[in-house]
C-alpha cells in the first residue's frame, strides 16, 4: 500500500514529466491519478486533464501509449499522422495508438477555453509524452 508521501511524490513527478512538453505550448496539465494495472504486467493507467486557453495548442508529439481522450468543455482539433483532422466537442472522444504521432492538438476556438480528460495505458514508469520529429 502506498503512503501519502509516496502518492504525493508520484504526482509531482508525473506533473513534471507531463508538463515539460506542454509548458512551451499553451496547455495546463493536471494529473489526477496514476495506478499500476496489476492484471496487465508492467503497465499502468494514468488519468489527467489538459486545458487549452483560447487559441492554445501543443507541438507535435507522441505518447507510446494507448491514449483515450474525452472532451469536457469547448472544442478541440485532433489529428494523428496519416489521418484527417477532427473537431470534437463536449462528450466526444478520440483515440491514439502507441504508434501514432499526434500532429495536431489545439483549441478550435480563439475566444473560449477547451478542456479534455486523457486516460493512458502505458508502460510503467515511461514518460506519457515525448517529442516527435
Amino acid at each position: 500500500m502506498r503512503t501519502w508521501k509516496a502518492v504525493q511524490a508520484a504526482a509531482v513527478a508525473l506533473t513534471c514529466v507531463v508538463a515539460l512538453p506542454a509548458a512551451a505550448d499553451d496547455a495546463k496539465v493536471t494529473p489526477l491519478m496514476a495506478r499500476d494495472l496489476t492484471d496487465i504486467g508492467g503497465k499502468e493507467g494514468v488519468v489527467l486533464t489538459v486545458e487549452y486557453a483560447p487559441g492554445g495548442s501543443s507541438t507535435r508529439h507522441r505518447h507510446n501509449a494507448h491514449t483515450f481522450v474525452y472532451v469536457l468543455e469547448g472544442s478541440v482539433v485532433m489529428q494523428v499522422a496519416g489521418a484527417d483532422p477532427v473537431t470534437l466537442g463536449p462528450g466526444q472522444t478520440f483515440y491514439e495508438s502507441p504508434a501514432d504521432v499526434h500532429v495536431v492538438s489545439k483549441n478550435a476556438s480563439d475566444s473560449r477555453p477547451a478542456k479534455f480528460l486523457v486516460f493512458f495505458v502505458k508502460d510503467k514508469g515511461a514518460p506519457p509524452v515525448l517529442p516527435a520529429p
